[in-house]
């Protein structure tokens, strides 16, 4: 069989480590040469003491620390702007992100925007980023968005608004993977961003055109460890075995999708971020369910295929196994314990057919879809997941 071309990126090296950002000063010391470190998190973590001690190992090994903790969720364009002029002031040489996804994206720009005179605004889209960047270090502290292994940084641009900047600077050059930092999460974030990682696995198993050898190996692997672990994160929080196999699962999902592009899911999720901030993970939890349904029969022949990754019991033609898998699917989100309804998260039935005219602006995600999507379909989708 004659192979399409294709081409795959990914971030050059990475390590998984229990306990490992307790020593993350002598990780990355052994590693750069920078010692000036900005930090970039969030008040939330700092608060809960997690930052005190990773910020001790860096001091341990010769770096001065300076912490940016402003981050928030579906964090606007100031966000970035201030961890630029933070990091400047300390004249920091080496970036290391340390949180979820939010904090993870700031930190990728920031790496950029310290060393280049480009403004943030030319940077928005596929490959517009010019130059190199300060040294990059990733730390996620959720199993779920997958950005330490992606190039693609999403801020908030408006009110209701978000854009992308994708490019291949924004592979970071190392990621630590330590599940013990996903240990406090509480039940419910856990679902969602296991959910959101499941959602990556799947979009890009099924993406139209970029979909490619090396993000289905990465897809498959990713959804077989989201899919046996979600429920023992969930209920078991403490549950090692578990909370490894969905760190896991998460970043080879971000592999997979930075790689294979995601699709509908995602297109629909945005307006709900951007409408009623409701976090990225939780928004692709709440459309992952009537997405599956609406492809089922053009993705049937790759749904069957996932249902034997999780080991899906049932038999019967493509056709019978994509039902087997979307059932499936949903047995797990109702059990994972997150929110299953919009109205559950304060969607109203009035703002529907706005939402569905908001997801029509999000081409670049569309077009991956298995079946075409048009702005009554959206607003079907939006009715069932309410």
């Amino acid at each position: 069989m004659t192979m399409n071309s294709f081409e795959f990126r990914t971030v050059p090296a990475m390590e998984m480590a229990w306990g490992g950002a307790n020593r993350l000063g002598e990780i990355v010391a052994a590693r750069f040469a920078a010692r000036s470190v900005l930090l970039v998190t969030d008040a939330g973590l700092v608060k809960a003491g997690m930052i005190a001690p990773i910020a001790s190992s860096l001091e341990a090994a010769g770096f001065s620390v300076a912490i940016f903790d402003k981050v928030v969720a579906d964090p606007p364009e100031i966000i970035v702007y201030g961890c630029v002029e933070e990091a400047r002031q300390a004249a920091a040489d080496i970036v290391i992100g340390l949180g979820g996804g939010s904090s993870l994206d700031i930190a990728k720009l920031a790496a950029v925007l310290l060393s280049s005179e480009q403004s943030l605004g030319d940077m928005y889209g596929i490959g517009r980023v010019q130059g190199a960047r300060v040294p990059l270090v990733l730390v996620p502290t959720t199993a779920g968005t997958g950005s330490e292994a992606t190039n693609i940084s999403i801020i908030t641009t408006g009110e209701t608004t978000k854009m992308g900047v994708v490019s291949p600077q924004l592979y970071a050059d190392f990621v630590l993977l330590d599940a013990e930092l996903t240990v406090g999460l509480p039940q419910v974030h856990t679902a969602a961003t296991g959910i959101d990682a499941m959602v990556h696995a799947i979009e890009a198993y099924t993406s139209k055109h970029k979909k490619n050898p090396l993000s289905d190996a990465l897809a498959r692997e990713a959804l077989r460890l989201l899919g046996h672990n979600l429920i023992a994160a969930c209920k078991e929080p403490s549950n090692r075995d578990a909370r490894e196999g969905m760190l896991l699962g998460a970043t080879l999902a971000g592999q997979a999708f930075s790689n294979s592009p995601v699709a509908a899911v995602h297109a629909l999720a945005y307006p709900l971020g951007g409408h009623y901030h409701i976090p990225h993970g939780l928004s692709n939890a709440l459309m992952l369910g009537p997405v599956l349904r609406y492809n089922a029969q053009a993705a049937a022949p790759l749904y069957a295929e996932l249902a034997d990754v999780l080991g899906v019991k049932g038999s019967g033609d493509a056709t019978a196994r994509s039902e087997d898998f979307v059932a499936h699917m949903q047995v797990l989100m109702d059990e994972s314990g997150a929110p299953r309804r919009l109205r559950d998260v304060g969607v109203t039935d009035n703002s529907l057919a706005m939402l569905a005219a908001d997801a029509m602006k999000q081409t670049r995600l569309l077009i991956n879809n298995p079946a075409e999507i048009r702005e009554e379909d959206a607003l079907t989708l939006y009715r069932q997941a309410f």
